[in-house]
C-alpha cells in the first residue's frame, strides 16, 4: 500500500505536470528576477505576523520563494544559511535535531508548528509549509516551555486567492526520486478556500545501505463566514521508513578516527531494519474582529507520533585490554548491539487563545496582547531490547547474527506526561516616534509525572514560573531599530541517557536569562541589515564522571550575530551570515570541565550565498554557497576536539515556458570538493560523531501551470 502511494504520487506529478499545452514544441524564456532581501516578516518573534525591523529579537525566516529557488527539501537544508544553527545529534534516517547559539533544542517544546509545539522526532515537512522561521534566543514570553537556544517555527500554507497548480520531480545522490504537488484555489462559493501538498521520495542516502522511503499529504482549507470572521482548519499525515546511520566513538575513547568514510554505514547487517514514523497534525483556527483597533484568535493543534525503532549500535570496545565505555579499539572495532524500542508514541496537545488591539493613553500608543495557553504531552513507551550480539569494525564491516530473534521491547505504556499552563500579557507602548517600549510577562504552571524504571514508584512534580521579557526600541530613521532587551526562559530538565546511572529519569525544569544588544535596518530598500551581542546562562547539564546525568554549574553563551541580505548590483544578489560565540562551563566543582568550552559550539561559523542573473541569458541564474566551522570540543573536559572545515556548493536555475507552462529547471551540487568534514558532534549516548555529506548531485524541475 505504501510503495502503491508513494508510486501514485510520482505518476501524478508527472501527469500533471505534462497535460498542459504539450502540443507546443518550441520553448520560450520567462524573464524573471533575483530577490534576496530575506522575508520582512514572522511570526515567531511574538504573537502576530510582524515586520522583522521592529521585531526586538534575532529571527531569520526562508519564504517558500527562497525555499524552491535553493531545492531546499529538509530543515537540515534550510538552517545552512544561518549561521547560529548548528547540527545536535542530526542523524541520518532519524530526526532533524538543532542547536541555536550553542544550545541544543528540546524535541518536545523547541520546534513550533503555526507556534503550537510538536515533536522533533522525525523530519518535519516542508511541502505544506509557507515559511521556514527561527527565533535565536530565549522565547519564554512567546513560547512559554522552550529551550534556551531559541525555537523554530514552520508556518503552514493557506489557501490561494488565485488558482495555483505545481508539479516538482527531483533526483538525487545515489538515484532518490522525489516528487510533490502543491494545488491552491477557491472554490465556486469563494468564501471557501483550499491548499492541497503531497509528496514522495525512494530515499538513496548518501550514507550506502541507510535507505528508505517517506510519503506526505496535507490539505489546509479556509471559511470566510464573515468579513469579520475567519475559520481556518488544516491537517497532514507522513510516514517516513529509513535506516539510520549511526555516528562514530573516539577512538581508544581519546583520538578522533581517521580513514574513514561519511559513506559507510555502521548499522550494516542483515537484520537491520528501518526506523518506522508515522505522524499526523490536525490544526484549527478561528479569528474574529471586532472593529479595526480590536481582534481575537483561537488556534490548536494536535498531533499523533508514532515510531518503531531499530538499530545495530555500535557502542564500545571490549576486545582490548580491560575495553572501552564509551570509545572504539585500537584497531578500529567496536561493540555491537541489537536495539529495538517499537510501538513508542507521543501525543502532544495544544491550545492558545488571546485577544489583541491597540488604544492610546494620553500620547503613549499601546499594542496591547492578553492571552491564555494549555499544552500537554503523553509520551508511552515500554522497555527497550538492548542486547549485546559481537563486534565490527569501522573499516571492515563484519556479520553479526542476532542473539534472539524472539526478544521483543516490554509492554507500551505511558511513562511520562506533561501539563503546562500560562497567561500571559504583551503591551507594545509607542512613547514618541523614536522610541517604543515592549513589556511582557508570561506566568507559567508546570505538572509533571514520570515512570522512569517498571520497578521504581511514578515522580510527580510541580512548579510555576514568571519569564518576564523587556525591550527598549530607538528608531534613528525610519528604517532602522536600535533595541536592548532582557528576557527570561524555561525549558525542561533533560533526560538521562541510556547506560547512565540513573538514565531515563528527567531532570526537573530550569530558569535560563539572556540580554542581549541589536541593530537592524533596511539600506536603500535593497540591503537588510542586523547585528546583535547576546549573554546567555542556563544550568550545564551532563554526564560526570560517575556517570550519572546531573544539572551542575552553568554554562555561559557569549557572542555576535551579523547578517545581511540583498543586492549588490542589479543582477547580483547575496546573503551573509556570521556568530562568533564564546561558550564556558562554569561552577561544577570539577577542576576536569570548569572553564573548558562547552561542547559541539565552535567559536566561530559563518555562510554566504551570491547569486547571478546573468544578464547575457535570460531566465539563467548562478549562485555559489560558502560554509565555515570552526573546531569545537567533543566532550564537557575537551580531551579531543573536532577540526574546523570550509565547504563550496554550486547552483543553476533556468526559467522558461515549456509547453505552455512556466517551467524552473534546476541543478546543485554542495560539497562540491568532497570535504570530509565532522559536521556534528554530540554527548549523548556516550558521545557520538557524525560525518557530513561528501559531494551529492541533485537535478530538479518545477512546473507551474
Amino acid at each position: 500500500m505504501k510503495t502503491t502511494l508513494k508510486h501514485s504520487i510520482l505518476a501524478c506529478a508527472l501527469a500533471q505536470a505534462f497535460s498542459v499545452h504539450a502540443q507546443s514544441a518550441l520553448p520560450s524564456v520567462v524573464v524573471t528576477g533575483s530577490k534576496w532581501v530575506a522575508s520582512e516578516r514572522a511570526t515567531v518573534g511574538g504573537f502576530s505576523d510582524a515586520p522583522l525591523l521592529d521585531t526586538p529579537a534575532s529571527i531569520s525566516a526562508l519564504g517558500r520563494a527562497q525555499l524552491d529557488d535553493l531545492s531546499i527539501r529538509n530543515a537540515t537544508e534550510a538552517t545552512r544559511f544561518d549561521a547560529s544553527i548548528g547540527d545536535a545529534y542530526n542523524a541520518v534516517g532519524y530526526a532533524e535535531q538543532f542547536s541555536i547559539r550553542g544550545f541544543a533544542l528540546d524535541n518536545a517544546t523547541s520546534y513550533r508548528k503555526d507556534m503550537i509545539a510538536i515533536p522533533a522526532d522525525t523530519q518535519i515537512p516542508l511541502e505544506n509549509k509557507e515559511r521556514f522561521e527561527v527565533l535565536r534566543g530565549l522565547a519564554g514570553l512567546q513560547a512559554g516551555v522552550a529551550g534556551p537556544g531559541g525555537i523554530v517555527n514552520y508556518v503552514t500554507k493557506r489557501p490561494t486567492a488565485t488558482q495555483l497548480r505545481s508539479a516538482t520531480v527531483e533526483v538525487r545522490e545515489r538515484g532518490t526520486v522525489y516528487a510533490a504537488l502543491d494545488l491552491g484555489g477557491r472554490f465556486a462559493d469563494r468564501r471557501f478556500g483550499y491548499r492541497i501538498n503531497a509528496a514522495a521520495e525512494d530515499l538513496k542516502s548518501y550514507v550506502r545501505g541507510a535507505d528508505g522511503e517517506r510519503q506526505f499529504v496535507s490539505a489546509a482549507f479556509d471559511w470566510q463566514i464573515s468579513p469579520d470572521a475567519l475559520l481556518q482548519l488544516d491537517l497532514d499525515h507522513q510516514h517516513k521508513s529509513q535506516i539510520t546511520a549511526p555516528g562514530y566513538q573516539l577512538i581508544r575513547n581519546e583520538a578522533l578516527p581517521t580513514g574513514v568514510s561519511a559513506k559507510t554505514l555502521l548499522n550494516n547487517q542483515p537484520w537491520t531494519r528501518p526506523v518506522d514514523t508515522d505522524s499526523s497534525n490536525l490544526g484549527l483556527r478561528f479569528e474574529y474582529r471586532f472593529n479595526p483597533d480590536w481582534n481575537a484568535s483561537v488556534s490548536a493543534n494536535k498531533h499523533w507520533f508514532k515510531r518503531d525503532d531499530y538499530t545495530a549500535f555500535p557502542y564500545g570496545c571490549s576486545n582490548e585490554g580491560e575495553g572501552f565505555y564509551p570509545g572504539y579499539c585500537s584497531n578500529g572495532d567496536y561493540d555491537l548491539y541489537d536495539y529495538q524500542s517499537t510501538g513508542e508514541r507521543k501525543t502532544p496537545f495544544g491550545i492558545q487563545a488571546m485577544v489583541q488591539g491597540r488604544l492610546n493613553t494620553g500620547a503613549v500608543r499601546h499594542a496591547l496582547t492578553a492571552g491564555l495557553a494549555y499544552a500537554e504531552r503523553h509520551d508511552s513507551f515500554g522497555e527497550y531490547v538492548y542486547d549485546y550480539v559481537g563486534y565490527s569494525n569501522i573499516y571492515n564491516n563484519l556479520v553479526v547474527p542476532p542473539v534472539s530473534a524472539d526478544r521483543v521491547t516490554g509492554p507500551v505504556m505511558e511513562r511520562r506526561s506533561n501539563e503546562e499552563r500560562s497567561v500571559f500579557v504583551q503591551d507594545v507602548m509607542t512613547l514618541s516616534p523614536q522610541f517604543a517600549l515592549h513589556a511582557g510577562v508570561r506566568y507559567v504552571k508546570l505538572e509533571r509525572e514520570e515512570l522512569a524504571e517498571l520497578d521504581q514508584p511514578w515522580v510527580r512534580g510541580k512548579d510555576s514560573f514568571a519569564l518576564p521579557n523587556v525591550a527598549l526600541v530607538y528608531k534613528p530613521a525610519q528604517d532602522w531599530s536600535v533595541y536592548a532587551s532582557l528576557s527570561h526562559g524555561l525549558q525542561y530538565g533533560g533526560v538521562a541517557p541510556m547506560e547512565t546511572s540513573n538514565q531515563n529519569t528527567a531532570l526537573s525544569p530550569s530558569r535560563s536569562r539572556q540580554s542581549e544588544l541589536g541593530v537592524k535596518g533596511l539600506v536603500n530598500s535593497q540591503l537588510m541589515v542586523s547585528a546583535a551581542v547576546f549573554d546567555m546562562r542556563q544550568g550545564l547539564e551532563y554526564t560526570n564522571a560517575a556517570n550519572t546525568f546531573v544539572r551542575a554549574g552553568e554554562q555561559r553563551h557569549r557572542g555576535i550575530e551579523l547578517s545581511a541580505q540583498g543586492k549588490a548590483t542589479a543582477d547580483l544578489s547575496y546573503s551573509l551570515s556570521l556568530m562568533a560565540l564564546d561558550a564556558e562551563q562554569n561552577g561544577t566543582g570539577d577542576p576536569s570541565t570548569d572553564g573548558k568550552r562547552v561542547t559541539n559550539v565552535p567559536e566561530l561559523r559563518s555562510t554566504a550565498l551570491v547569486e547571478y542573473a546573468v544578464p547575457a541569458v535570460s531566465g539563467l541564474k548562478l549562485d555559489a554557497v560558502w560554509q565555515y566551522s570552526g573546531d569545537k570540543a567533543f566532550d564537557p573536559a575537551n580531551r579531543a576536539v573536532v577540526p574546523s572545515y570550509h565547504l563550496f556548493g554550486f547552483g543553476g536555475s533556468y526559467a522558461l515556458a515549456l509547453g505552455g507552462m512556466r517551467t524552473t529547471i534546476r541543478a546543485r551540487v554542495d560539497n562540491a570538493f568532497d570535504k570530509f568534514h565532522w559536521r556534528d558532534v554530540t554527548q549523548s549516548l556516550g558521545g557520538y560523531l557524525l560525518p557530513g555529506a561528501p559531494r551529492t548531485f541533485r537535478v530538479s524541475a518545477q512546473f507551474d501551470f
